[in-house]
């Protein structure tokens, strides 16, 4: 299955959240950007990958490693201190908006499904 323009968008906005645009470039596929997040390589993702594949652009900008983005590690200068616990809030209800079936976790239809 190939993704349409506005999956793209998506892509490429989750992965430069997650500090994960590589010269390798964008999946081609929902199996594909699976495949990043699936550490444990069983097909599916769960909170806890969700989580960790979508913070590493946080923790990269958290220079001072104090769990705040503020002044000059926020992406957006000038913008409101962002802290890694809210950060992390907001990734699990992206997470079960994701979860269409709610079994906890997410697979390669769910990563591909309009966002609701």
């Amino acid at each position: 299955m190939r993704w349409g323009p506005w999956r793209r968008r998506l892509a490429v906005a989750l992965l430069a959240l997650a500090g994960q645009a590589h010269a390798d470039g964008l999946p081609e596929s929902p199996e594909e950007y699976l495949a990043r997040m699936d550490l444990d390589f069983d097909g599916r993702i769960s909170l806890a990958e969700f989580r960790d594949y979508m913070s590493r652009g946080f923790r990269s900008r958290d220079l001072d490693g104090n769990g705040l983005l503020e002044s000059d590690e926020l992406p957006v200068p000038g913008s409101a201190p962002l802290r890694l616990a809210d950060h992390l809030q907001r990734l699990r209800e992206t997470f079960q908006r994701l979860d269409r079936d709610g079994d906890g976790w997410l697979d390669a239809a769910e990563l591909a499904a309009p966002r609701r």
